[in-house]
Parts: structure tokens; sequence; C-alpha cells
């Protein structure tokens, strides 16, 4: 047994050990004053709303409309949508996107209480969050290094060294025919009337904080502060890429995924690249989000705990060249930041990845001392029912019945 499957050994034992032996306490019935969860905003409806239920609508004269409904139901703001843009998606079949885009059949639930995680949660496998038009945000892909996933090197669609087909609007098709944004919205922008003058609400995470583009307040908790792009706290790594056998090697240049890392401070934003502060929706403030002109793009992670609605199920992932290729189930470990080793939803035997990066604040691959003693406060936020018990659906998150 190598030096990886006995570390790996280790952290299974330990994470089933800490389930077993912790009790987890139930949550405060005050949503407000309980610890984990997010601040009480209540907010109209924003977006497009109407009274239609969308549907995978045939297209029109042979080009589909957008179709999208944004309700408050309960506890959650539901939108549903067809998946095609309110504005006019660039031409596929491309060069570097073999797909064609076709209209969907979306049902994504956005809690209006979000819930705070005890650690960021990673976004891969899953739709990171839906614009106000209806289509979805996916900042990651399924592109790897020599079409080899277990390699852990992940390429970026929106730095410009892999062709993945992008359009005007940061969008590519997936095989599904789902079309999706990478980066900024920029039809939707338009369409909204810009960012000049306003912070501009463009979709929601998730996990049910919203998500603006750059441009914010310049103090965050003065709504009459001037408005300036947001700078992301990520930066190249400097150097050379570690040589190995199963990996790229060369220099950061930032063509992967890993070749980034996150920089406490360094800029406007945290590793969610989200902040806190006031913004036209939320006078009394929020936990926000904000997309950049650079990485990483889209957030990579919720600041809270995300709804199931925006699990994909067994889709096939990418859309570019050497896409439709699944991660082997038990690949080796992703060589940097923000690649779970499978993601959201793998549910094969014994603890899955969300379990080990709850219980793995530091995210240095071990649990020390610190990390085990801590470990009753940081697996409750696998409770996502708070019903006082994690269940085998918590912890591995498998993905719901089909919607």
């Amino acid at each position: 047994m190598n030096s990886y499957m006995r570390r790996k050994s280790f952290i299974t034992w330990i994470a089933f050990a800490a389930m077993n032996a912790v009790a987890i306490a139930h949550p405060g019935h005050d949503e407000d004053a309980s610890p984990g969860r997010a601040p009480t905003f209540f907010l109209a409806q924003a977006g497009p709303v109407n009274g239609r239920n969308p549907r995978a609508a045939a297209p029109v004269d042979g080009v589909a409309k957008n179709d999208v409904s944004i309700t408050i139901e309960g506890d959650y703001r539901v939108i549903k949508s067809n998946g095609w843009p309110d504005h006019a998606p660039g031409a596929f079949p491309r060069r570097g996107n073999p797909n064609t885009a076709t209209p969907q059949s979306y049902t994504f639930r956005i809690p209006l209480k979000p819930i705070v995680a005890v650690t960021p949660t990673f976004g891969g496998g899953w739709w990171w969050g839906v614009a106000l038009n209806g289509v979805p945000f996916e900042p990651g892909t399924g592109e790897t290094w020599n079409n080899d996933p277990r390699s852990g090197w992940r390429y970026e669609a929106a730095t410009g060294f892999l062709n993945l087909g992008l359009d005007e609007h940061n969008a590519h098709v997936q095989p599904t025919g789902a079309y999706h944004y990478h980066a900024l919205p920029a039809g939707l922008v338009e369409r909204l009337g810009g960012d000049e003058k306003k912070m501009l609400l463009i979709g929601w995470a998730a996990d049910g904080f919203p998500l603006y583009t750059s441009r914010a307040y310049a103090d965050a908790k003065d709504a009459k502060s001037a408005l300036r792009k947001m700078k992301s706290s990520y930066r190249l790594k400097k150097g050379a890429r570690p040589a190995q056998e199963n990996g790229p090697g060369g220099n950061y240049d930032g063509r992967f995924t890993q070749d980034f890392e996150y920089v406490k401070d360094s800029g406007d934003l945290d590793e969610n690249n989200g902040r806190i502060g006031v913004t036209p929706e939320f006078s009394e403030g929020t936990y926000y989000y904000c997309v950049t002109a650079e990485f990483p793009f889209i957030p990579r992670q919720w600041h809270g705990v995300p709804d199931r609605s925006f699990s994909k199920g067994e889709r096939p992932p990418g859309g570019g060249p050497g896409g439709g290729q699944r991660p082997a189930p038990f690949g080796g470990p992703p060589r940097g930041i923000l690649e779970g080793e499978h993601g959201p939803g793998f549910s094969g035997g014994g603890p899955s990845r969300p379990a080990l990066e709850a219980l793995d604040l530091n995210k240095d691959g071990t649990l020390d001392a610190d990390e085990i003693s801590k470990a009753p406060q940081s697996l409750k936020a696998l409770d996502k029912n708070g019903d006082g018990k994690i269940t085998p659906d918590e912890y591995r998150l498998t993905f719901p019945p089909g919607r």
C-alpha cells in the first residue's frame, strides 16, 4: 500500500470514527440566532416573473424562446425554465464545442433563508447557480490534461488556453444540449441595463445567496459609496508545476484550475468570490457573490449549503475537446485547489469527499488533532435538514431522482 493510500485509509477511518462518536446537537428554533445560519433577509421577487409553466418548448420558426418563471413557494424561491437565454446565443455547434443547444426543463429551488456552511462547499458536479433568465452557471469544466481525469489537472474554460467554444456571452453547450455560462453573461447584463450606475443582480447561487457582477460598493456597508470593480483574491502560483508522470509539467500559466491559489485579503473578495455588505436588494446587508473578470470568474465554492435541485445527476461533463469523460470513481487526488476528489454526488463505499472536506479544515489532506477536536462543529454542516442526525444521503450527497 503506497503512502497516498495509507493516508486515504487513515482519513477514511477517522471520518467514520468521528461520525460514529459525535452526537450533533439539534439546532435551536430561533433560526436567526442559530449557529451556522445566516441572518434572515426577505426580498421581493427579482428578475423576470410570470405565471407560465416553463417547458422544453419546441422552437418557433426554428428558434427557441426563453421561458422562465420565478415564484416564492414556502421557504424557497423557485426558478423554472427551459434553459434558453433571453439573448441570442452564439451559433452551435462550433469549433471547440460540437454540441447543439436545445431547450431543457429545469426546476431550481433557492433557499430564502440560506444556511452558512462551517467550511466552504466544493461545487464540482452540480450547477453552481442560475441566472435570472433561467440559464445555469457552471464554473468548472470536464476537460482534463491528456484526457485523463485521474491526473487531477482540469482545464479552465475562460482563460483562453483551450478552445472550448465559448460564445460572446461566455457560454457554451454540454452534450445534453444544456446552454450554460462559464463567466459574465454579457447578453443578460446588457438586457438588464448594465452595471455602470448600479449594483446589478444577475442570478442566485444554489445555496440561496445572490450573485452580482463585479461592480459593487467601495464601502461594503455604505450604499452611497462609489461603485468599483471587485478584485478576486486568487492569483497564479509562481514557478513550475510539479514534475510528475501523470501531469502536464511546465510553468503555472492559468490553463488549469490548479494553477491558481487563494491569497487571503489580496483582493476584495473571499475564497468563494464573495463578501458581506449592503446591496440594492438587501438594504440591511447580506453575503453575496461577484462574477469577476479574472479567475475564478464564476465562484467555485458555496458559502452556504446548496440545494439538491442543482444536482445534475449522471450527466456527461464538459462539452469541448476531450469532453464527455466521467472521472473514474477511484482516480488519484487532485493536484491543487477547488477540485473535490469526486465532487458532490459521489456515492461509492465509505465516506464521500463532502464528509472529508467538512473535517479537513485546512485542506491539507490530513486530519490533525485540532481538526479532530472540532469534528462536532464541522460535521454540523452536513446535517442539511437540522434533525440532529447525519444520514448517508447527507454525508454522501447522493443525487436525487430525476427532476
